[in-house]
């Protein structure tokens, strides 16, 4: 297996970089997005990698915008080389489109024809918010080569938060709506308000001004998951059973989804002993997506 690193630009000129894993010659890659706090350097990532590009699947995990707590976002305007303040604290996630889009590109341009979207945690509504949006914008160019999704551990972001902050979570909702009136949208919010620093901007975005991206309702009975109906490609989700970021045990989720999602190819489970980020079990998950990907595309 090779790496080769990537450097590419998005279409609201963000410059991301990202790893290539590459084995032999094949016209397939699974483009890997990463969640909260994180990046393209994980040992999940790699043993994937390396399970895949043994199987003629190439593997490219990118950093993008909202990678590590806090980082700089480099954009080119108007000829000169711009930082912004990036990273989980600062990202707004509806803006995962354009780095989500960039890297489908760059990996056409490339000559890949089967690409397989995989994301984890965060990663997972970014992947999910993605392909319906280029769906909705009728984007066939990119719809068209996207062969199958895989999701490791997509949370219900809003009611984790409720659970974690109990009776504080209307006060920390109203903190964050004075701090917006009072222009401070990029303050960080108080310590105890998230699991890690995050500004009044990222936090009103996932807790107010989240229509978009709250399709995780899993403690809603009613709610019938329309943004992943709308996945009518073979489609992978797993959870894990230890410190895992749900409110139900992870079968009981399991067989929840397997009712409400209806595509013919679906592959929803769990993998026992595995924490939210898959420790030591990381080549259980490689191995179940490489299963998944041979039975179904």
């Amino acid at each position: 297996m090779n790496i080769e690193k990537i450097y590419f630009e998005t279409q609201d000129n963000a410059r991301l970089v990202g790893l290539l894993h590459k084995g032999l010659e094949t016209d397939k890659v699974i483009i890997s997005v990463h969640g909260m706090t994180s990046d393209c350097l994980k040992r999940r990532d790699d043993i994937i990698a390396k399970t895949m590009t043994e199987n003629n699947i190439d593997f490219f995990s990118f950093n993008n915008r909202g990678h590590d707590v806090v980082s700089y976002l480099t954009k080119e305007m108007q000829g000169i080389n711009a930082k912004q303040r990036a990273g989980t604290a600062y990202e707004d996630v509806q803006d995962s489109y354009f780095d989500i889009k960039a890297a489908i590109e760059e990996m056409l341009q490339r000559g890949y024809k089967q690409i397989y979207l995989q994301g984890h945690s965060l990663g997972c509504t970014k992947i999910v918010y993605t392909y319906n949006k280029l769906k909705s914008k009728n984007e066939d160019k990119y719809i068209d080569k996207i062969k199958a999704i895989m999701l490791l551990s997509l949370v219900d972001i809003p009611r984790a938060q409720k659970i974690n902050l109990g009776d504080n979570y209307d006060y920390m909702l109203e903190y964050a709506q004075k701090r917006e009136e009072d222009g401070r949208k990029y303050h960080l919010m108080p310590n105890e308000s998230f699991i890690h620093p995050i500004s009044v901007k990222s936090y009103l975005r996932y807790f107010r001004d989240n229509a978009e991206i709250n399709f995780a309702q899993y403690s809603n009975k009613d709610y019938e998951y329309p943004e992943l109906n709308n996945i009518q490609i073979p489609l992978f989700m797993r959870w894990g059973t230890v410190f895992e970021m749900i409110e139900q045990p992870a079968n009981e989720l399991a067989d929840l989804l397997n009712k409400k999602i209806l595509n013919p190819k679906k592959d929803i489970s769990y993998i026992e002993g595995a924490n939210h980020g898959y420790s030591q079990k990381e080549q259980i998950v490689a191995d179940e997506m490489l299963k998944f990907l041979n039975a179904n595309v």
